[in-house]
C-alpha cells in the first residue's frame, strides 16, 4: 500500500514544519511493516512538503496511524497547517527492482 500526503505550511512556519516533519521520520524507521517513509519537500514552493510512504499491508498502515508519535505531530502541526493535509492511496502496480 503507497500513501502520498502533501502538507502546505504557513508563511513563515517552513522550518518548524521541517523539523517536525524530519523528526517523524526517524521514529517511523523503527515500524517493521513500514518498508519506505520519505519526506520531501517541493521545488517551486518550499512551503509544501510531500511524503512517500510504502506499506507492507493495510494493518501496517493502521499501526502507523495508531502510534502516540503519530497522533502527537497531527496535534503540533495544527497551527503551522495552512489547510488540511492531502493523503491519498495507491496500490502499486509495477515498479523497477531495486
Amino acid at each position: 500500500m503507497i500513501v502520498i500526503a502533501k502538507l502546505k505550511a504557513k508563511s513563515g512556519e517552513e522550518a518548524k514544519m521541517e523539523a517536525a516533519l524530519r523528526g517523524m521520520v526517524e521514529k517511523v524507521a523503527q515500524e517493521p511493516g513500514t518498508l519506505t517513509y520519505t519526506l520531501h519537500r517541493a521545488k517551486k514552493d518550499p512551503s509544501v512538503f510531500l511524503f512517500y510512504e510504502k506499506y507492507q499491508d493495510g494493518a501496517a498502515l493502521k499501526a502507523h496511524s495508531s502510534t502516540p508519535y503519530f497522533k502527537e505531530l497531527f496535534g503540533s502541526l495544527e497551527s503551522l497547517l495552512d489547510g488540511a493535509p492531502e493523503i491519498e492511496m495507491f496500490d502499486e502496480l509495477a515498479r523497477l527492482k531495486e
